[in-house]
């Protein structure tokens, strides 16, 4: 049991200078941001099956026909649809960078939304069937990207269609996996390994419906059920959850409202101290069960969520990562690691890359 409240909450001021450190242009303007988002949520659970739009670099250019079957179905690279030489993945990365910052997005970034993609497009493995996960890339097709719980990822896999643009020979499970890296990373988080060499895969690839958690559940065991399929345990599970410091959300998405944290675009161990040095009552609003903070009534959490303070290992991991931000970065970098791998047929000796952030 932790000593006290006020040693799980980290005071703002030290938030505020890790926001600094992060960058004063792309994370420290808003580090504090908890309202609702005015703007962020425009494209909710609608897909765009046809438009053309204009590309940079290479002469290239995306062509989405009107399709039955998929959301970017066809792809047609004027001039650049074979690659020039191997890609510099540290200039993918870069490019990725450069597509963060938005003033008018949700608290001003897509890092959030980013990771978001690349964990539902990596969280459909089955080890037992072994099929789904990021190696096919198959959210880029209707049955898939139609998911409940993909609702509003179109806006992310449309803006990173831009750095598809520039590099065209980059396969999509390869650039939003790497879409999360990026994230990650430029949000203050740990060096996350990553490696290149996923293809886009058919239609009847897409895995089924109903893989991914289901935030309303609060019991332990469903969050068991999905993850331990997947192949993580349960120190693992409680990793890979801390990723809810970061971002918020939205009604006309996934019903719910709200960002877990004061910061929600810093990536830090908040979610764990939050979690456990508020008290958190169940909020009464017209929407699906979720809990607000006493104090603020600004910051919520999922029924899933609380499974992480109430079940007895998985509180034993929240109150280990809420102690020590350094041991959750550790874990969590090798936890997501493994989940953007998932189902990856990579080639034998296939790099393993560290990319450099934009502060560097």
């Amino acid at each position: 049991m932790l000593a006290s409240r006020a040693l799980l909450r980290a005071p703002l001021a030290s938030v505020a200078r890790r926001a600094a450190t992060i960058s004063s242009t792309r994370v420290a303007a808003r580090a504090y941001s908890s309202q609702a988002s005015s703007g962020g949520s425009g494209f909710g659970s609608s897909l765009i099956v046809a438009a053309i739009a204009a590309g940079v670099g290479a002469g290239g250019y995306h062509f989405y026909l009107e399709s039955q079957k998929s959301t970017l179905p066809a792809v047609v690279a004027a001039g650049a649809d074979k690659a020039k030489g191997p890609i510099d993945y540290q200039k993918v990365y870069n490019a990725i960078a450069d597509l963060l910052e938005d003033d008018n997005y949700d608290d001003g970034s897509y890092g959030p939304v980013f990771l978001r993609l690349a964990w539902h497009a990596s969280g459909t493995y089955d080890i037992k069937t072994k099929d789904g996960g990021s190696f096919h890339a198959t959210m880029r097709y209707k049955p898939e990207a139609g998911h409940g719980a993909n609702a509003g990822l179109g806006i992310a896999r449309e803006r990173l269609n831009r750095v598809k643009d520039q590099f065209p020979s980059i396969s999509y499970g390869d650039l939003w996996t790497l879409a999360g890296v990026v994230a990650i990373q430029e949000m203050g988080g740990p060096t996350i390994n990553w490696r290149a060499g996923r293809i886009d895969g058919e239609e009847g690839k897409c895995p089924p419906d109903g893989r991914l958690p289901d935030a309303a559940r609060p019991d332990g065991q469903h969050s068991r059920d999905v993850f331990y399929k997947m192949g993580f345990n349960d120190q693992e599970i409680v990793a890979l959850l801390g990723a809810h410091a970061l971002g918020r959300c939205h009604t006309d998405r996934s019903g719910f409202e709200g960002p877990w944290t004061a910061s929600p675009t810093v990536f830090t161990n908040d979610f764990y101290t939050e979690l456990l040095g508020r008290n958190w009552v169940e909020r009464k609003w017209n929407g699906p069960k979720q809990f607000q903070d006493k104090e603020s009534r600004s910051l919520m959490m999922l029924p899933a969520d609380m499974a992480m303070m109430k079940d007895k290992e998985f509180r034993k991991w929240t109150e280990i990562y809420a102690k020590d931000q350094q041991r959750f970065f550790d874990d969590f970098a090798k936890a997501v690691e493994k989940l953007f791998e998932l189902g990856c047929a990579f080639e034998e000796n296939t790099k393993v890359y560290r990319f450099k952030t934009t502060r560097e």
